[in-house]
């Protein structure tokens, strides 16, 4: 019998660690710097999704100035170009200028997500780090779906970021060893998915952009638990999964009136986007990251790497060690976003890959 939810007790774990999280984040991160302190990246280049607000922004901001190739993947590059603008501005007469570009990429659509992937891959140049920050939480609103057919909470916050990820495999194994870091949520200890209802549309469940939302990110911690299982150590590539912690938004419109209160207390609970941003930096730069995640591989550990708020290895939630779930969901994937099961060895092995989005060359 398919399992229709989480149980009850699972259903309240889940709420008790985000409360938790909420409550004592600012002390639990209290022995972090802010921003957090990075070491020389010269040799690195980085592409991050997202990048022109909040989070993702402030991850691209500070990877330019510790040194690294930062790549901006937008869907508004008159708005990233605007930012670099200010930030040369500003950085003008520190020695070199920063070394950041920018990139036109729409997760709302795969067809973007390839041309996207073959335009990097064409350079035939090394990535080290890819960080798929971009999300989106549609608070309050009626559900929504892409024009691929696909809910947006779950095309943007895992399935275009899943494909995103395998078709950058060819530049992120000449960049070996590099990372691919995604930027998760702690509301995924709340969400379910059902493999057959990915787009929440069956009636099974009542459909609320928290459950939207949830699901999205529970997806993508079962999907990058598998993606990292299949790669081959000689590869060199590693996935993490983080959270950046309860960050300053206003989400809490959506959520029940308790956290609602807890949320509004005081701004001392909430983080900052540069508060927020240290999980996802630590990940992409910590030298320990690729020893943990091959820790993780050579004890068959059933959940890829998870980072918290805090910048220490966590437990992701009870449902994402669901290991039958999770490879329903990597089947479920690769069909929605048009790749073929093997994909991810045929690309190691430098192989051409059809994509029903495109083709693309391994």
């Amino acid at each position: 019998m398919a399992k229709q939810g989480l149980g009850w007790m699972e259903w309240l774990r889940g709420w008790f660690n985000l409360i938790y999280e909420m409550l004592f984040q600012r002390i639990m991160a209290s022995h972090l710097q802010n921003p957090l302190p990075l070491p020389p990246l010269n040799d690195l280049t980085c592409i991050i999704t997202g990048s022109t607000s909040g989070i993702g922004l402030e991850i691209a901001r500070q990877l330019a100035e510790s040194g690294a190739h930062v790549v901006m993947a937008v869907r508004k590059p008159k708005a990233a170009n605007e930012l670099v603008q200010k930030w040369q501005n500003e950085w003008s007469g520190r020695g070199l200028p920063l070394n950041i570009e920018v990139m036109e990429v729409d997760l709302l659509s795969l067809d973007s997500v390839v041309r996207f992937a073959e335009a990097w891959n064409a350079r035939l140049g090394p990535l080290h780090v890819l960080i798929n920050n971009a999300g989106i939480f549609s608070i309050g609103e009626p559900q929504k779906f892409s024009k691929d057919g696909y809910e947006e909470h779950m095309q943007v916050n895992h399935l275009a970021p899943a494909l995103l990820s395998i078709l950058l495999l060819p530049s992120l194994i000449r960049g070996s060893p590099s990372r691919i870091v995604n930027v998760n949520s702690i509301m995924h200890y709340v969400g379910f998915v059902d493999t057959e209802d990915m787009n929440v549309v069956s009636g099974k469940r009542k459909y609320t952009s928290l459950v939207g939302y949830s699901s999205s990110k529970l997806a993508q911690v079962m999907f990058s638990s598998i993606l990292h299982k299949r790669l081959p150590a000689e590869a060199g590539v590693n996935i993490v999964c983080v959270s950046p912690g309860i960050v300053q938004t206003n989400v809490a419109r959506d959520l029940p009136k308790i956290v609602q209160a807890a949320y509004h207390l005081i701004p001392y609970f909430i983080f900052s986007a540069q508060e927020g941003s240290r999980s996802a930096l630590f990940a992409a730069t910590d030298h320990q990251i690729p020893e943990y995640c091959e820790l993780l591989k050579a004890d068959e550990w059933p959940v890829c790497a998870f980072i918290s708020q805090d910048c220490h290895p966590t437990n992701p939630s009870e449902e994402a060690h669901n290991t039958g779930t999770s490879q329903k969901v990597w089947e479920k994937t690769l069909a929605m976003i048009g790749l073929p099961s093997d994909a991810v060895e045929r690309l190691i092995e430098g192989q051409e890959v059809k994509c029903r989005y495109g083709a693309h060359q391994g």
